[in-house]
């Protein structure tokens, strides 16, 4: 009898061990691309709890305060899908390179996520041309 429970035991911790929530992203990386100053910065990473426990995202932390992020709020239940969206300033001109850092209970515990591209001011490179074709001009 004692062996019994003691079977039973262990296959309960096992199986506890066993079931955790697992989290896929569609893809890691989102690449702006070439966008105007001002524009919408608004971009989703979508992902999909392929786990078979709840997903509770902690944390999405970004790699500067130019970058902000925003998790979900309840649980994602196993098959379901979320999204992490992240807003960048677009009024910043310069290129784009940032992590963001997703913390949650899933089998891997934090992912980093990237965005990149860059930020232009169309305003200012016509500006530049017009002073370097009338300079070429005289």
């Amino acid at each position: 009898m004692k062996q019994l429970i003691t079977i039973l035991f262990i296959g309960l911790i096992s199986f506890t061990l066993s079931a955790q929530a697992k989290i896929e992203f569609k893809t890691d990386t989102i690449d702006y691309g070439t966008i105007e100053k001002g524009s919408n910065g608004v971009r989703v990473f979508e992902f999909t709890n392929t786990g078979n426990e709840p997903l509770i995202i902690s944390k999405v932390n970004s790699s500067c305060g130019c970058t902000i992020p925003k998790k979900p709020e309840a649980p994602i239940l196993p098959g379901d899908t979320g999204e992490i969206e992240v807003k960048y300033d677009t009024n910043r001109v310069n290129p784009i390179r940032k992590t963001i850092t997703v913390i949650s209970n899933a089998e891997t515990p934090t992912v980093a996520l990237k965005i990149k591209g860059e930020v232009i001011d169309s305003s200012n490179v016509n500006l530049l041309e017009k002073k370097t074709k009338s300079v070429v001009q005289q």
